[in-house]
């Protein structure tokens, strides 16, 4: 099974188009245009029912006592987590690619519904546990956000999006599900996968 993107090679940088923020010199980040990339997918076996896509950030700070914050650096010592950033299931088997900006093309605060995602289900990513108790942001973050790395951290994140083509036509999940949640349910149906991965930092002192 292969997977593409139009919008960034394999193991290069991501555009910030991308992604939720870009570096700026006066403010450390600004938002940024959030788009979703394109994805396209083949040679996946032939049994295949529906497809899953999951993008996942195994870069993420176990801690977040020093993230973003005036005169610390997140050190590369830390142990890292994972960090959900799409969770789309229930793909049906004749779609093969998502177009850029299909699923995402703004920030939404509060986050997006499950309706907005044009095929298949999606789940919440981590924007919903990270602004938790925001007045202004919290909320349940349905379908694609993008990267977000803290400004000051001493490491380069990885976006790994993973495309599954599983051997039933959808996956027993409902409501706010997460990317760990539909990883569960999806587990013994996984025919084959692929993956294409993307880097990116807000912080300048990193070379990419």
């Amino acid at each position: 099974m292969k997977v593409i993107s139009q919008s960034f090679k394999d193991q290069t940088v991501i555009p910030g188009e991308f992604a939720f923020a870009i570096q700026d010199p006066a403010n450390h980040l600004a938002l940024s245009s959030n788009k979703n990339p394109h994805l396209s997918w083949s040679e996946f076996p032939q049994n295949t029912q529906s497809f899953a896509v999951i993008c996942h950030d195994p870069d993420v700070p176990s801690q977040g006592d020093n993230v973003n914050q005036e005169g610390k650096v997140v050190p590369a010592s830390l142990p890292r987590v994972d960090f959900y950033h799409w969770v789309l299931v229930n793909i049906p088997a004749s779609i093969h690619s998502i177009e850029a900006g299909s699923h995402s093309s703004s920030i939404t605060p509060k986050g997006k519904t499950a309706t907005a995602s044009p095929i298949g289900l999606a789940g919440i990513n981590d924007y919903t546990a990270w602004f938790n108790g925001d007045a202004e942001m919290g909320g349940n973050y349905f379908g694609y956000d993008g990267p977000c790395p803290p400004w000051n951290d001493e490491i380069k994140h990885h976006y790994v999006f993973t495309v599954y083509a599983l051997d039933t036509p959808s996956i027993q999940v409902t409501g706010a599900f997460t990317g760990a949640d539909a990883l569960g349910a999806m587990k013994q149906h996984i025919l084959d996968q692929a993956t294409i991965t993307g880097i990116y930092s807000l912080n300048p002192g990193i070379q990419l």
